[in-house]
């Protein structure tokens, strides 16, 4: 544990990347996947060693190794943001928007979990978080899905004690009307329903299902027309029955992109996510902007991470229990904590985040692997 005021160096950053098969074929309004890539980050210094990762292309694993490790690697781990202002330089010629932002947020959260084990301390102390536990909706329903497969998974959450929970849609939009009808039956009348078009549809077929869905009690439509579409993304707002919000942010990576959503009033709830947004730092500048906007923010994937991230949050409305990232976040860590009552509560017996990276089951694919000192 750090008692004093003296730097404390890096001393090595490790990266390794993973390909990690989905346990079914998996799609959504606009992509079809069946496996998984997350981007493991070690930072050490004085005896102490953070993790943080990012879901990216093996290419975020490069650009760590590469450039970023030999950035942070002598730097002061007590001084996290200005290890964040030092990667974000570094990668000028780059371009932060994208990749270089993935790689930085796995690196940030790294930094911040080795600086609150150094100081023996749960990261959401550190973090001086504003709420002792974080509510969860259960997220999945991949358009892939059959019916069966799609309530069962659904009801479960439910079941479970998550009120809350989240399909995909769009992909064949004629289809949905069924599929999300299915799933109001299956989950009953008093679980909160929410849809994701991951922007596939135009804005007229947003609008008409907008309705459609208001009348099964649909809450939350995510991403109705593409987030690029900020003046379709006004209009579903305006135009949906009351009741319904409008939410959208997951793919923005830097400041301006968030800003753009919440000036052109685009979202009803703002989303982010800590391996995409710049990490741990990232994701307090975009709350600093929800709170002076009056817009609530969301986490996007990433549950174990982001329960102590947004924690922190004072305009916060729930994290995403995503189904891949549940599956990953076990496989790969030990001292991984499930919702209780909807909620996930971080361990404050642990320093840092809690988690230790542990040996990954043979099915999760070893593609980069590199040791900067």
């Amino acid at each position: 544990m750090v008692t004093h005021d003296q730097p404390v160096p890096v001393e090595r950053v490790e990266v390794s990347a993973y390909v990690v098969p989905t346990d079914a074929p998996e799609s959504d309004g606009t992509l079809a996947w069946d496996s998984t890539t997350v981007v493991v980050v070690e930072v050490a210094a004085a005896g102490e060693v953070g993790t943080g990762w990012t879901y990216s292309h093996q290419a975020a694993a490069t650009l760590i190794s590469d450039l970023l490790a030999h950035v942070v690697i002598g730097g002061d781990a007590m001084r996290v943001r200005a290890r964040w202002d030092d990667m974000a330089a570094a990668v000028r010629n780059i371009r932060l928007p994208g990749v270089a932002a993935y790689a930085i947020s796995a690196m940030d959260v790294a930094l911040w979990d080795l600086k609150a084990r150094l100081h023996g301390a749960p990261l959401i102390d550190l973090l001086d978080a504003r709420h002792d536990s974080v509510a969860v909706y259960g997220s999945g329903g991949f358009t892939s899905y059959d019916t069966d497969r799609l309530c069962r998974q659904l009801s479960e959450w439910v079941a479970a004690g998550i009120p809350r929970v989240k399909m995909k849609v769009g992909r064949q939009p004629d289809d949905d009307l069924a599929r999300v009808t299915a799933v109001r039956n299956a989950i009953g009348p008093d679980a909160a329903l929410y849809v994701d078009a991951n922007g596939a549809l135009t804005r007229q077929e947003a609008l008409r299902f907008a309705e459609a869905y208001a009348d099964l009690d649909v809450t939350w439509f995510e991403e109705p027309v593409s987030s690029d579409d900020l003046d379709g993304l006004r209009l579903l707002r305006d135009r949906s029955p009351a009741g319904m919000e409008i939410s959208a942010g997951e793919y923005a990576t830097v400041l301006p992109d968030f800003r753009a959503l919440l000036r052109a009033g685009a979202v009803d709830c703002l989303q982010a996510d800590v391996t995409r947004c710049g990490g741990i730092t990232g994701v307090g500048r975009v709350a600093s902007m929800c709170e002076a906007e009056q817009i609530d923010l969301s986490a996007h994937t990433a549950p174990q991470l982001s329960m102590h991230a947004f924690a922190a949050v004072g305009p916060l409305r729930h994290i995403e229990w995503f189904h891949d990232h549940v599956r990953i976040e076990a496989m790969l860590f030990d001292g991984v904590i499930d919702p209780v009552d909807g909620v996930l509560r971080p361990d404050r017996s642990r320093p840092g985040h809690g988690l230790t990276r542990r040996s990954p089951a043979a099915d999760a694919r070893l593609v980069h692997s590199a040791t900067t000192s």
